[in-house]
């Protein structure tokens, strides 16, 4: 009619694992929910469980001193009461009452260190995370729900929410099969019991297939993809695929996905000869540096590994997969505002460059722009980081009022390698100038000076602009990083050629 059990004396730090009141979801510390039903007091003592169905709303509630969390459902569920009988292993010997000091001071650091781990850890992830099961024959039940309790762990520990970190599920067996999507859960209670109740396939180990499938369909805007956020993949394998890893890994790192392979149980010596390529690990990754490759020796030791793991998985600076010319580059537009344009030119050319920015992840984790109007004088429309999404960066650019007056593209230029570009990022910042007629100063000094701090620079000439005066602010080579064109609706044709320069810049550099 129930287990018997001991708990230790002090089981209110376990208030954020009890989900109920009076009867409690089965995810629950057991202890704890002795202590919130009245059944333990805080010295501890015997508590015996009932084991109940499943049920949906478990209600929280504040009882003893302690706080109870709602869940909206579980599958199976417990409620408590004090032991008639006692069993004999379970008997006052046994007690942590009697315990040595050293002995329970080992208990609390034990008790605090998992706290620590699975409530502490507050790392800033915001990433777009799908992770891939084997869900093979190879791996079998017990090991399938071994593995389902180190992604939730995982889950945990990376604090998954409606601004944190996404993460979606895919199980590899003979055929992919997505089990939820990145939006489909984002409040962490919700997430921990989807995973949970994921039921295992059995089949091959085609990781091959699960890769080709997640990097083609599982990040789009459609399927909850965030424009902006890292994209990672982690793949957990045991033991070895049965199919081939190249060409679906080469597929997701020119998406710009981070797949990392997380190897458990690898194959022993005599069952090398069944592997279908050794150096799958290698080929799998974003890239093969060891950053991204991850080796755990069993199931059984799985916990220990979950930090180390997480904080890998929220490296922004060492995703480099993720760093594609369109989430990754500061774009500064350079306006030209002289009284030879006129307003409707001036329409023209911020249309120009909205058309520009539309190409990009603008995000708060993704691109910048930021745009300078110049004439005689310069005046900072907005910077790289006032405007942390494309539409109102868009918007802030179609607003800019015209100025009107003469043309000074030289100190404009400098103005704004001074202003606009205060972070060195070498290889991501670019610089794309327009103007319609000659400068009254030089631009040659500034131009090298801007060039010289990392700043690419395309220069843009419309009408009168001198294609010498072009060519001196433009980058290397010349013919690549120069465009002129004598009517200002001639602009919009020049948006395709710069999306690309700019990304072949990127890649060059980075």
């Amino acid at each position: 009619d129930g287990v018997v059990v001991l708990c230790p004396p002090d089981c209110s730090h376990w208030t954020g694992s009890v989900f109920g009141t009076g009867v409690y979801a089965s995810i629950s510390s057991v202890c704890g929910a002795a202590v919130h039903s009245g059944v333990l007091g805080p010295t501890g003592g015997h508590v015996r469980v009932h084991k109940l169905q499943g049920r949906h709303n478990y209600m929280s509630s504040y009882a003893h001193g302690l706080q109870s969390q709602p869940l909206h459902s579980w599958t199976a569920s417990f409620k408590l009461t004090k032991p008639v009988n006692i069993p004999l292993e379970l008997t006052s010997e046994t007690s942590t009452t009697a315990l040595p000091a050293a002995l329970k001071l080992f208990v609390c650091f034990f008790v605090c260190f998992f706290v620590c781990l699975f409530v502490c850890f507050c790392a800033d992830c915001q990433m777009d995370i799908a992770v891939v099961i084997d869900s093979s024959s190879n791996i079998g039940q017990r090991r399938f729900n071994l593995q389902k309790n180190f992604v939730t762990k995982l889950a945990a520990m990376l604090r998954v929410g409606p601004t944190g970190p996404h993460v979606g599920l895919i199980q590899a067996s003979d055929s992919p099969r997505t089990e939820f999507l990145l939006t489909n859960y984002t409040q962490p209670k919700e997430l921990l019991f989807a995973i949970r109740e994921v039921a295992y396939l059995g089949g091959d180990t085609n990781t091959g297939k699960a890769i080709m499938h997640t990097a083609e369909t599982f990040f789009t805007q459609e399927n909850g993809g965030r424009r902006g956020h890292p994209r990672v993949m982690m793949v957990l394998v045991d033991g070895w695929p049965s199919d081939d890893l190249e060409q679906a890994a080469m597929l997701a790192r020119e998406s710009g996905i981070n797949v990392f392979l997380v190897s458990v149980a690898k194959p022993a010596p005599e069952e090398l000869a069944t592997v279908r390529d050794k150096d799958f690990m290698k080929k799998a990754v974003c890239k093969d540096n060891g950053f991204f490759s991850y080796l755990i020796p069993t199931w059984f030791s799985t916990t220990k590994h979950v930090k180390p793991l997480a904080q890998r998985l929220c490296s922004l600076d060492s995703l480099l997969c993720s760093k594609t010319c369109y989430n990754s580059v500061n774009i500064g537009f350079l306006i030209d505002g002289s009284s030879s344009i006129g307003e409707g030119n001036f329409q023209l050319q911020l249309d120009f460059l909205a058309g520009i920015a539309r190409n990009f992840d603008i995000s708060d984790v993704g691109a910048r722009i930021g745009a300078v109007q110049f004439t005689y004088e310069q005046r900072l429309e907005f910077g790289l980081f006032d405007h942390s999404n494309k539409e109102d960066a868009i918007a802030a650019l179609r607003r800019v009022p015209y100025m009107s007056g003469g043309t000074a593209t030289g100190a404009a230029i400098s103005y704004t390698t001074q202003n606009l570009f205060r972070r060195t990022a070498r290889g991501r910042n670019f610089l794309i100038v327009v103007t319609d007629g000659q400068s009254y100063d030089n631009v040659r000094g500034p131009a090298l000076a801007a060039q010289q701090q990392g700043i690419i620079i395309y220069a843009v000439g419309v009408a009168w602009a001198p294609l010498e005066d072009l060519k001196a602010m433009s980058s290397e080579p010349k013919e690549s990083h120069t465009f002129f064109t004598r009517e200002f609706t001639g602009l919009a044709e020049f948006i395709p050629p710069l999306v690309r320069g700019i990304c072949r810049d990127f890649t060059e550099n980075n």
